[in-house]
């Protein structure tokens, strides 16, 4: 059976994507930061014991990726989400009050990591039958979507992590290793708030589909849960 690896999956759209594969019967390394604190997905592990495996990874933390390629050598990872993110309070993303220390920690968690992640992984993707990694990003990164204007902060990580999938998707191609973009739509999360459109269950099987479905053909494309394309 595949297997994956997820990063934060300690809550939300993470945690949602763990308990889908786990149904579906693939192997999963479920990181997040303080497992010792994640009730839910301990609780899915004991539920999955045969399947779900958690490791503690902090992603703005470059040497504990690679601890963590060198714990995981030997396996085989069809499946790379890079779901770990953070959207910091909109009150320090406006325009003349920009959190420039909270710009920069977005930047490593939302752009460096998922590219951490694929070069530290790269061996165990390329191993693997599927060959995929998937970066869950966000609609706000998109430049010609952008009516709205502020969030500067999280527009621009987001916005970074797009052109990163991108150069994946062409530098990787000779592997035959698959990079798509992700947008899971408006979830109701602690991120997303209770008054988003969608549930975490919504949004994850909708992605899961895409994911299902795509070739080395789409890799580099930005797709919405829904499956329609989004400009870039």
């Amino acid at each position: 059976m595949a297997t994956t690896l997820i990063t934060g999956t300690n809550r939300g759209i993470g945690l949602e994507y763990v308990r889908q594969y786990a149904q579906d019967g693939w192997q999963i390394i479920a990181c997040c930061r303080q497992p010792a604190t994640a009730e839910n997905l301990n609780r899915l592990a004991i539920q999955y014991p045969d399947h779900i495996r958690i490791y503690a990874l902090d992603v703005a933390d470059h040497q504990q990726i690679d601890q963590l390629s060198t714990t995981l050598a030997n396996e085989t990872i069809d499946l790379l989400i890079n779901n770990a993110g953070v959207y910091p309070p909109s009150d320090d993303g406006g325009f003349g009050s920009i959190d420039y220390p909270a710009w920069h920690k977005t930047f490593q968690i939302n752009t460096m990591a998922p590219l951490k992640m694929a070069e530290a992984f790269i061996s165990q993707i390329s191993n693997s039958k599927l060959k995929t990694i998937a970066t869950i990003t966000s609609k706000m990164g998109s430049i010609a979507d952008n009516q709205r204007g502020g969030s500067y902060i999280y527009r621009s990580s987001k916005a970074a992590i797009n052109m990163v999938a991108k150069s994946l998707a062409i530098d990787l191609k000779a592997r035959g290793i698959i990079s798509v973009l992700l947008h899971p739509g408006w979830v109701k999360t602690d991120m997303g708030g209770a008054g988003a459109l969608i549930s975490t269950e919504q949004s994850v099987t909708g992605m899961r589909r895409i994911l299902k479905e795509i070739t080395l053909a789409d890799s580099g494309k930005f797709f919405a849960y829904d499956g329609q394309l989004i400009p870039w």
